[in-house]
This record gives structure tokens, sequence and C-alpha cells, in this order.
């Protein structure tokens, strides 16, 4: 008489908005969604981005962009990064609209797999559906991990918040 084992199917589950995970559930369930863009993990709480609207994120991030590539490409030893992945803590992996960091003697450092991990010297994010997360919880975690500076366009009031922390 032969047994049959079964073994039970390793599942991870997909991502949703509001998961409470640690960086590694965090990461493991996001390499398993490759349709996914944006997911960000602020304070140990998962963000999924809404569908992006020309006026009020495309072009706001596209003249942020120009702005940091011409800052970058005439300042030595900087680099700029659009939507990178920056691991800043435990709880906290959020994907900023954009990036300046230091390239030596920096804060921040380039992962083997590619990643930001730390904090760089300045992040930019466009606000438009996202200002009460960019300005309470991302805050926190960029002041507690030492970003910097924090620069926040709030589109809808036509306003930037530029913080140095």
């Amino acid at each position: 008489m032969s047994q049959t084992i079964l073994k039970p199917k390793t599942t991870i589950p997909p991502l949703e908005n509001g998961d409470q995970l640690t960086q590694v559930e965090f990461e493991q369930r996001y390499e398993q969604m490759p349709d996914v863009k944006k997911a960000e993990l602020i304070e140990g709480i998962v963000y999924m981005a809404s569908p992006l609207r020309m006026t009020q994120h495309a072009n706001p991030h596209a003249r942020i962009m120009t702005w940091l590539g011409t800052y970058w490409s005439a300042t030595p030893g900087v680099e700029v990064g659009d939507n990178a992945t920056v691991r800043l803590d435990a709880d906290n992996e959020p994907q900023p609209d954009a990036l300046l960091r230091l390239t030596v003697d920096g804060q921040s450092r380039i992962s083997e797999d590619g990643y930001v991990e730390g904090a760089p010297e300045l992040i930019v994010e466009i606000a438009a559906s996202t200002a009460s997360i960019d300005l309470n919880d991302k805050l926190k975690a960029y002041r507690r991990n030492q970003v910097q500076e924090y620069l926040v366009w709030r589109v809808y009031d036509g306003e930037l918040d530029w913080f140095r922390l």
C-alpha cells in the first residue's frame, strides 16, 4: 500500500492597501506583483498608488525631474533618482517621486540588488491625493531616518512645503 503525502502550496497573498507588513513580507509580496507600478511601506502600512493624472501628477513630476536633472548634470558627486525604492528601516520602504543622494560621503548607498538603502539627502513628493500621507507619516519616517531635506509639492493647493529635517 502506497502512502501519498500532500504538501500545502506556499501561497504569497497579493499586496493590498492598508496591509500591515514587515519589510521582508512587503518585498516578497511586491516581487510577486510585476503589474503593480508603485507600492510603498510607510510606518508598516502598505500604500498603493492610484492611477496618475496628467495635470495633478505627471506634469509636476516632469518639472521636478527637469529641475533635479539640471542640478545633477552640473553637480559632481550627486545622483538623481526617479521613483526609486528606498529601504529606510524595518517599517519604511517608500518609493518617492524623486530624490538626490550624495555618491561620496552620503548617508545612503546602493545595495547589491540595486536599491537605495539609508536616507537620501533630498526627497521630493508630488502630492495630490497623497498629501495627508506625505505630510504626516512619511514626514515622520523621513525625519526619524535623517533625510536632510524633504520637498512636498501640494498640487491642489499650489503650494510647496520644503522641510529641513
